[in-house]
């Protein structure tokens, strides 16, 4: 029944990401095959330096050739493979490359319908309004502040010549002043004061105490 109308294939198609990794063994099993080559070569070139001319070393000359052709053969076949691979990573990094940049477009779509639904509920005169709304309450508080600041009855310009005689005049003015601390005043005591004692009255004073 297969044969006569198909199956649908469930098997999913490799990507560039299978290609490139199943060349890449492809080119590790073909190294090593030539790695034992080399090791043929090696053995072929010691027997030929303790050889004779002869059949014999003849005979393991065309040997050591058809492993030399052989080893070319698979040299040519690395290359091949590892410019497979060097064009499918420059088609992968390219795909990726492009996958990337579309998303990014769609994402800047994205933001840009964004901003303009955001942008279309803002209303530019409605900011500038109260911009001038906030500069008018500003300039009132400051009136306000200077209302409350206002001084009464002190005069609003005083100088060095008013803060001196403000501060010094007091002691200018003699009628505050003691007459004993006036310029014009005499040296002498109050009448409170007692006179110094004389000599006679201390000598009287001395004789008069009981011994």
């Amino acid at each position: 029944m297969n044969r006569l109308f198909g199956s649908s294939s469930s098997k999913p198609k490799p990507s560039l990401a299978d290609a490139i990794a199943s060349t890449d063994l492809r080119v590790d099993s073909i190294e090593v095959k030539i790695r034992k080559l080399d090791a043929e070569l090696t053995k072929y070139r010691d027997q030929l330096k303790k050889m004779r001319d002869g059949p014999g070393k003849n005979a393991v000359q065309q040997r050591a050739l058809r492993v030399l052709k052989q080893k070319k053969l698979y040299e040519s076949q690395i290359a091949q493979l590892q410019q497979q691979s060097f064009n499918m990573e420059q088609a992968s990094m390219t795909t990726e490359n492009l996958r990337n940049t579309m998303a990014t477009v769609d994402a800047m779509k994205t933001a840009n319908k964004e901003m303009k639904k955001q942008y279309g509920k803002i209303d530019i005169d409605e900011i500038e309004a109260m911009h001038d709304d906030m500069a008018d309450l500003l300039d009132s508080a400051n009136d306000v502040q200077e209302a409350m600041s206002r001084t009464y009855g002190v005069p609003e310009e005083v100088d060095e010549a008013d803060l001196e005689a403000g501060a010094f005049g007091h002691f200018e003015e003699e009628e505050g002043i003691p007459s004993y601390l006036q310029a014009d005043a005499t040296s002498e005591l109050p009448d409170f004061v007692d006179e110094a004692p004389q000599k006679e009255e201390v000598r009287q004073a001395r004789t008069s105490v009981p011994t």
